[in-house]
């Protein structure tokens, strides 16, 4: 049976895809920020979903689980938490909150990844939630300022840390899920879950084993950074 480990699953996308995954018949190792976020989940599939419950940004927690963890093997490793955050030009934000979306969108995943892409086997995948507003080649318009910055140094760190396994078989990749309907996302945006997740699973079983590092969407279609 095929393993996922999926940081951000409590709601939205990450919930989505979590029970794409156990729908197509895979173990999935969960992270939620509290309990009973996805009972009902836990209620449909049964032992095929292992729920932890913690922080991203809980150094602690995440080591615990790690800890834990030692000795299994993934198949995917994909880190989906992340926050939207001020959305005034940049010359309008506040420091604090825009540690905090760096914490959250960057530090946070990228410390993840690093700390648990040795568990995903060789021919797995390690990928993180991006968006297509990180692409710095793509920012024609401006707009949601820091969380495209955010995002821009989440795939930037990316880079770095599957330069650093160049060997190591995995592919890794910055995923962008469109502007889905979701709570961060918002009612006018144009696509639903189901339009996006199930043809992101889709890609991410497309793209494994092919190893290096893309930025893709979830039509598998790449991204110029």
């Amino acid at each position: 049976m095929l393993t996922l480990l999926i940081f951000g699953a409590s709601r939205g996308l990450g919930k989505a895809l979590a029970e794409e995954h156990l729908a197509r018949g895979w173990q999935v190792i969960a992270t939620v920020r509290k309990p009973h976020a996805i009972d009902d989940l836990t209620a449909r599939y049964g032992t095929a979903l292992e729920v932890e419950v913690l922080d991203t940004t809980d150094w602690d927690a995440v080591d615990g689980l790690r800890g834990r963890l030692s000795g299994r093997t993934l198949d995917l490793l994909f880190v989906n938490a992340g926050i939207l955050g001020p959305t005034p030009a940049i010359g309008e934000v506040e420091a604090d909150a825009f540690s905090e979306l760096l914490l959250v969108n960057a530090l946070a995943p990228l410390r993840i990844v690093d700390r648990f892409v040795d568990l995903v086997k060789s021919g797995g995948t390690a990928a993180v939630m991006s968006s297509q507003l990180g692409s710095i080649a793509g920012n024609d318009s401006g707009g949601f300022e820091a969380y495209r910055i955010s995002k821009a140094a989440l795939d930037m760190g990316l880079r770095s840390i599957a330069a650093r396994r160049v060997d190591s078989g995995i592919t890794f990749l910055a995923v962008a899920p469109g502007w889905v309907r979701t709570e961060m996302g918002g009612p006018a945006a144009p696509l639903g879950v189901e339009d996006s997740i199930p043809r992101l699973a889709d890609m991410l079983e497309h793209r494994s084993g092919s190893g290096g590092i893309a930025y893709v969407s979830y039509e598998d279609r790449e991204i110029a950074w």
